[in-house]
């Protein structure tokens, strides 16, 4: 063979030899001065190694297949012969010893087969490596395309062949492996992968040999190409059926359509061998490519063709499998790429940002709501950002939805029962995770079931996650305890609808419209200015408000509640309603309105009133020193004073200086000698009436004779006590019963259970169903009067609603005996029944068989009589038509209201009469200190009758009200049953997600409100037993019945009375406060009572305000009463932006609703402490 490996340039006076050459000359070898190709010597190395390995496989299949014939015959001679002779049993022993040793040949087979399995690390790390380099090998070959197909290279000097040659060597290592670790060599060897080593391999070690390179067969490398997939399999990124099936048919496709084009590539640029390669035309690997797709999808523009025999005969086999194949693998393609999920992706966490997870019940009007309230400008720059993750995609209006608030809130389709999807919305990294519940399905339990399932799925993944979910049910709260990593002390909270709408219902029963008010504090409303003077201009101002927390300022350290609240609304505008208060032990407790005996330390959390959060940062700002004689709000900033940690007699000082209203240093109120007692490391100030040591006598003194900038300072020292003009003095705040521990309880019967284990609620044995039923005729010689009337709809087949928290804030402990209103419940029996099981250890319960549309059995409970009357339905969600949900209570409210009754029935009982001190006679106020007592004239139609209404749907609450002008489309909050009291829906309590979200303490404090004293260690008792458990009086248990209670008072006698015609809100309010400790925080008056007409419309609404938000919060109520009707009031503060009170006048047609009462407070309360001598069954 010629040596000479000079490079050639072609030459036309070079003549051809004319000897007969097999391969003549062509200029595609210059290095051959004979032109002479060896293309023959590459094809034949691939050709020798695997036909000569197939040969040997199948001569050592033959041998060993005659060998294993003969030695089987012989096996049997010998066995017989063994058996003959008696020594069978010895050899069988030792062939058996044999075969339980392994051989090394074994032994190497195993180490090869750990080697290259991809369920051991290096095995995965190999097979990853073989592909890479599968694929390096092949983009090699790409740049070795553009070259001649055969050329002279020198491989000490070619970058390209030698990375080619050390893959090559790579490849053979990697074959052997395979090689040993097969168990069927034949089939090894005519597997796809294997004829590939074959075809590129050995032609590049004679490439070495020959110093020359030829393209030939290393196309083939892209048939490696169809292992994608299950490289990515083992690498963990293929999960789904759809990913890998796509991955599968796209490399596939692929693979087959380069190798085509490789070989179009190889027989187009070197022309047939019989045509002496005259026919070959130069045609680049990517035209090839071209070439093989156009041919492929039958298009066939003629530009590219081949013009090799061999060439156009591939062609027509390929047509006929590469039509068949795009015909088939595209449109499969396409299909696995269009039906992937739109919203499939995963959430990028955005550094210095939250996210929270959204799940559930996702529908157009849960996700509206829910961001109405979550994303309200009123919140103070919500920068969080909400994951929705649902597993069906949302239709155009939902996606539009979405669109409007796409820089706040992304959508992710998946479920939370899946941890993957869980991990794609970093449900590890979320700040929380709020469940929505399907308000309106016709399955509550159901329901509650599915979403206790996504807890336990999201507390699966993630334990420590803090999580918000909606439940219907208020029994199934009882498995949310079940679940270990479930604990509200970390934030986690169910709210349970059931238990908090009957807890506003049944609040409504105490005082009327305190549901209303209540709804629109949690709920975040923008305030809607109106300029005319109707009702809606004061009610819009009082719905723009909203409950916030904030810390008390280091000023208010030492001062007292009432101090504070006073404080709060006269300077800062700003209504304070309660506190979170530390005990000795550091345990927090939610305070409503606390007495003198608790005084402020350092970083309390107060629950303030206001329009928006950066009016309550007033309270965090204050400074004594700094703002004292700022009489503008607004200019209440945060100012340079250091927060330094004062010693506690300054605190105590500071706390003096308040009342002279001097500085530190001329302040004259602490003594000297008080100091050198005060250095001692400060120590929490218990909840009692006592005095904890004399240095805080003085403290003391000072917050009780501290008077209002709005009154004229009187210094009443009597006793340290005050002295109410319109109270008796004997009605002292020193009651036994009040101190925990003390041993002087009078009259306390320790074997007589009254009231639940906990002390919060009366109690007595059960009883059958059987003994409080009554007849109509028993129900009418009763004389009903007072009570609480409420028409129930259901039947045996209908879901509980849980009647149990309707009753459980009508028998709260705080009340004496003889204040609980008799609950008279009428319906289906079979429906009570089933209901009864809960209900049976509360007193004063009857039930009246029957229909609340029949008007006999209304009349027998003397519905006209009564103090409330409640609507509800167990049937509302069985009905799909959302106009036809409420049909049974709209009925039955138009039924009563239609109603005509007898003149001559006495006087009703008002909502206050359980306030009254004992001893002094309802019958005649005038000779009673405590007035206030409501007289209420006899009712002779049924529109006069209290009714408040349960709605599923809120567009049908045009309907309960046949002379109001309510558009259909007007929101709840605005339509006028709403505001009156006489409706209530559930949709009203969407916003305690986010409010509980933001603030998990405003939930504690709406349950504290609503639920008369539910705590979670009572909703441990009852996921035990389903049932309230007797316990018998101690004085631990007998202090938890002094707290803070609710009541109406009325205002045109008593001791308001000087206030109750022409009087200005904020002297209510401070009156109440200094004299009763009483928070004052709404007011219930007639609708028109702003116009001075004679003729006003009978319908009542109900006004909180707070001071300089401004929040005029009114609702209005249908109740009729004559001109002397009476005032009552609910907790906010009304005072303009400027200094002066805002002058919202208290008129005679008013109702004024006293809410909040802290009723044993002050020594003169006209609302007495509560006495154990008093509640006798």
């Amino acid at each position: 063979m010629p040596k000479n490996r000079e490079r050639f340039s072609p030459d036309p006076s070079i003549q051809i030899s004319k000897m007969n050459v097999i391969i003549p000359f062509s200029p595609d070898v210059p290095c051959d001065s004979n032109g002479q190709r060896m293309w023959w010597a590459f094809l034949a190395s691939s050709m020798v190694t695997f036909f000569g390995g197939l040969f040997i496989i199948l001569l050592w299949r033959t041998l060993k297949y005659l060998w294993t014939v003969c030695c089987h015959c012989n096996a049997k001679k010998k066995e017989v012969h063994r058996i003959t002779t008696g020594d069978g049993i010895k050899r069988a022993d030792k062939d058996d010893a044999a075969a339980s040793e392994v051989g090394w040949m074994t032994s190497v087979k195993d180490w090869a087969g750990v080697m290259i399995s991809a369920q051991t690390l290096t095995g995965r790390v190999l097979v990853v490596l073989v592909f890479a380099l599968s694929i390096g090998a092949l983009v090699i070959y790409f740049i070795d395309s553009s070259d001649p197909i055969e050329s002279c290279q020198n491989f000490y000097k070619d970058f390209t062949l030698q990375i080619d040659m050390a893959f090559n060597v790579f490849f053979l290592l990697y074959f052997g492996l395979r090689f040993i670790a097969a168990n069927d060599k034949l089939w090894f060897w005519l597997e796809v992968n294997s004829v590939v080593d074959f075809f590129t391999v050995p032609p590049v070690f004679v490439s070495v040999y020959l110093n020359r390179s030829w393209l030939g067969l290393r196309f083939l490398r892209a048939l490696r190409l169809i292992q994608f997939s299950e490289i990515l399999q083992f690498l963990n990124i293929l999960k789904t059926s759809n990913s890998i099936k796509l991955v599968n048919l796209c490399s596939i496709f692929i693979s087959t359509w380069l190798t085509a084009a490789g070989f179009i590539h190889l027989v187009e640029n070197s022309g047939d061998p019989w045509e002496n390669f005259q026919n070959s035309q130069a045609l680049s690997y990517w035209e090839c490519v071209y070439l093989l797709m156009v041919t492929m999808s039958t298009v066939g523009y003629g530009d590219v063709y081949a013009k090799t025999t061999l060439g156009r005969l591939f062609m027509v086999f390929f047509i006929l499998g590469g039509l068949a194949m795009f015909a088939s693998y595209v449109p499969e393609i396409i299909e696995l790429i269009g039906n992937r999920k739109k919203y499939g992706g995963s959430y990028s966490a955005v550094n210095g940002r939250k996210h929270i997870v959204v799940c559930g019940h996702i529908t157009l009007e849960s996700v509206s709501n829910f961001l109405k309230d979550f994303l309200h400008k009123d919140r103070d720059d919500v920068n969080v950002e909400i994951v929705f993750l649902h597993n069906i995609s949302p239709n155009l209006e939902l996606e539009a939805l979405f669109k409007r608030h796409f820089t706040q809130v992304e959508f992710y389709q998946g479920s939370v029962l899946n941890p993957h999807d869980l991990a794609r919305v970093k449900i590890e990294s979320a700040d929380a995770c709020l469940i929505l519940a399907n308000k309106y399905c016709a399955d509550p339990d159901a329901e509650d079931a599915s979403n206790i399932m996504r807890v336990i799925s999201i507390k699966n993944y993630h334990p420590k996650i803090r999580i918000i979910t909606q439940m219907l049910q208020y029994h199934n709260k009882a498995h949310l305890l079940n679940i270990p990593s479930w604990t509200w002390k970390e934030g986690d909270d169910a709210i349970c609808l059931a238990e908090l709408k009957l807890g506003f219902i049944a609040q409504s029963c105490l005082a009327q419209g305190l549901s209303t008010m209540l709804a629109n504090l949690f709920s975040m409303r923008s305030f809607i200015k109106i300029e005319e003077d109707t009702w809606q201009k004061y009610y819009l101002e009082g719905v723009a408000n909203e409950m916030y927390t904030e810390y008390l300022s280091s000023a208010f350290v030492g001062l007292s509640f009432p101090v504070i609240c006073e404080l709060c609304y006269v300077k800062l505008k700003l209504l304070l309603i309660a506190i979170e208060y530390k005990s000795d032990q550091r345990e927090s407790s939610t305070l409503i309105n606390p007495g003198n005996h608790v005084k402020m330390q350092e970083g309390t959390l107060g629950f303030f009133i206001a329009s928006d959060a950066k009016e309550v940062k007033r309270a965090l700002f204050y400074c004594k020193a700094c703002h004292d004689d700022i009489t503008d709000p607004k200019r209440i900033k945060k100012c340079g004073c250091k927060k330094s940690k004062m010693p506690a007699y300054k605190k105590m000082r500071l706390a003096c200086c308040f009342d002279c209203g001097r500085s530190e240093r001329g302040c004259s109120c602490m003594p000297v000698n008080v100091r050198c007692n005060m250095d001692s490391p400060q120590r929490d100030i218990p909840l009692s009436a006592v005095s904890v040591n004399d240095c805080s006598a003085t403290l003391r003194a000072f917050e009780e004779d501290h008077q209002s900038a709005l009154s004229p300072k009187k210094k009443q020292r009597n006793g340290g006590m005050r002295n109410s003009p319109n109270s008796s003095p004997k009605i002292m705040r020193h009651d036994p019963l009040l101190i925990p521990g003390s041993e002087q309880i009078e009259s306390m019967d320790e074997n007589v259970k009254k009231y639940d284990s906990t002390g919060m609620f009366h109690w007595c044995p059960s009883k059958d169903i059987e003994k409080v039923i009554l007849t109509r005729s028993e129900a009418a010689m009763t004389v009903l009067s007072g009570h609480v009337v409420v028409c129930i709809f259901g039947d045996v087949k209908s879901a509980l609603i849980g009647l149990r928290n309707f009753v459980m804030p009508l028998r709260a402990s705080n009340f004496h005996y003889h204040e609980l209103k008799h609950i008279v419940f009428v319906g289906s029996l079979e429906y009570l029944k089933r209901e009864w099981e809960t209900l049976h250890n509360f007193p004063k319960v009857s039930i009246l068989p029957g229909t609340p549309l029949s008007r006999a059995d209304l009349r027998a409970v003397n519905i006209n009589l009564c103090d409330m009357c409640v609507i509800l339905s167990a049937n509302q969600n069985n009905i799909d038509d959302a106009s036809l949900q409420d049909k049974e209570c709209i009925l039955a409210s138009l039924n009563i209201k239609s109603m005509l009754f007898d003149d001559s029935i006495g006087v009703l009982q008002a909502n206050s009469q359980g306030f009254t001190p004992p001893g002094m006679d309802r019958s005649s106020p005038e000779n009673s200190p405590v007035h206030g007592l409501v007289r209420q004239t006899s009712v002779t139609t049924g529109a006069n009758i209290p009714i408040i209404t349960e709605l599923v749907n809120d567009s049908n609450v045009q309907f309960l009200d046949q002379d109001d002008d309510d558009d259909p489309d007007t929101e709840l909050y605005l339509t006028q049953p709403f505001a009156c009291g006489t409706a209530f829906a559930v949709s009203v309590l969407d916003s305690l997600m986010s409010a509980t979200y933001f603030n998990d303490n405003i939930l504690t404090l709406i349950r504290t409100l609503v639920t008369g004293g539910a705590t979670p260690e009572l909703e441990g008792l009852l996921a035990e037993e389903n049932a309230l458990r007797g316990g018998y009086s101690t004085p631990q248990t007998l202090a938890n019945r002094d707290r803070c209670r609710v009541a109406q008072l009325a205002l045109y006698d008593g001791p308001f009375a000087d206030l109750g015609d022409g009087g200005c809100y904020g002297d209510l309010f401070c009156k109440a406060l200094k004299t009763y400790n009483m928070l004052c925080f709404g007011i219930y008056r007639l609708r028109d009572a702003h116009l001075n007409t004679q003729s006003q419309c009978t319908k009542r609404k109900k006004s909180s305000s707070v001071h300089s938000i401004p929040t005029t919060n009114r609702t209005n109520r249908t109740k009729s009463r004559d001109s002397r009707d009476k005032q009552k009031y609910t907790r906010f503060t009304d005072e303009p932006e400027n200094t002066h009170l805002r002058t919202i006048q208290i008129k005679p047609v008013n109702t004024l609703a006293v809410t909040q009462v802290s009723p044993y407070k002050s020594t003169n309360s006209p609302i007495p402490p509560i006495r154990e001598a008093e509640d006798e069954c």
